[in-house]
């Protein structure tokens, strides 16, 4: 049987109550918060008949990993199976399909940023390579704010051989780096398209890059040189979504 996770925060805990109310376990709130907020959110748990009980702060900081903010309440809930194989990814290729590859995003509150984006924008899943990089931890899960049970993660040994095998399934494949001379706008993702992050700093492995079929940086018109990785997901996703919008007449 598997293990139970953690959730923590209102955030975290209201996604699956929202979700699967019936595959929470228990909530640990802190009695010393008495705020509407936590009234509000005490009282939903109860009409669900979910099951509540006291924790001091210091208790529930044991609960959570690091310094993740809790806000006075942690969930332990049974994990939901959003996860996808490979071989199923390829199997479901549509021609509208949108896909995320994040190269060697290691910190958990950038993945589940870029997981909540994905999922905002709709796109079908969101691919990693199993080793360099983050997975759905609790500071995750609290950064994608639900999206971590709703977005499908496919995990692979090797992202570069991924790459080349959904160019050839016709998924044209974009990576984002900053000195690339096309921009986001120049590439029509209206058709099965894939847009590959990198993290912040070192950005995409040279393998990567040379999988892609091209580059695309996003104009930049200010004196920052670049952004977080999961602000510049968010806009190279929802790029693809207004040029979809716009086809479908919307």
């Amino acid at each position: 049987m598997a293990k139970n996770i953690i959730l923590a925060g209102f955030h975290a805990v209201g996604a699956r109550l929202r979700k699967d109310p019936d595959s929470i376990v228990c909530v640990y709130v802190d009695p010393q918060r008495r705020d509407k907020r936590m009234s509000q959110m005490r009282a939903e748990l109860e009409s669900l008949g979910v099951r509540v009980m006291q924790a001091g702060h210091d208790r529930l900081n044991g609960m959570v990993s690091g310094d993740i903010p809790h806000q006075g309440i942690v969930a332990m809930a049974k994990p939901l199976e959003v996860s996808l194989t490979f071989d199923e990814l390829m199997d479901e290729i549509r021609p509208d399909s949108l896909f995320l590859i994040l190269d060697g995003i290691t910190d958990p509150r950038n993945f589940g940023a870029c997981l909540r984006s994905a999922d905002a924008a709709g796109v079908h899943a969101v691919i990693i390579p199993k080793d360099r990089s983050a997975t759905v931890t609790p500071a995750a899960a609290k950064a994608a704010a639900g999206a971590a049970e709703t977005v499908p993660v496919v995990t692979v040994t090797n992202l570069a051989s991924a790459i080349v095998e959904l160019r050839d399934a016709g998924v044209t494949v974009v990576g984002a780096a900053g000195e690339a001379t096309k921009t986001i706008y120049d590439f029509d993702q209206t058709g099965a398209f894939a847009w590959v992050m990198g993290a912040e700093g070192p950005g995409l492995r040279q393998l990567t890059r040379k999988r892609c079929d091209d580059l695309a940086k996003i104009p930049l018109t200010g004196s920052v040189e670049s952004l977080n990785v999961s602000v510049a997901t968010g806009i190279c996703l929802f790029e693809s979504v207004r040029q979809r919008y716009l086809k479908n007449g919307r």
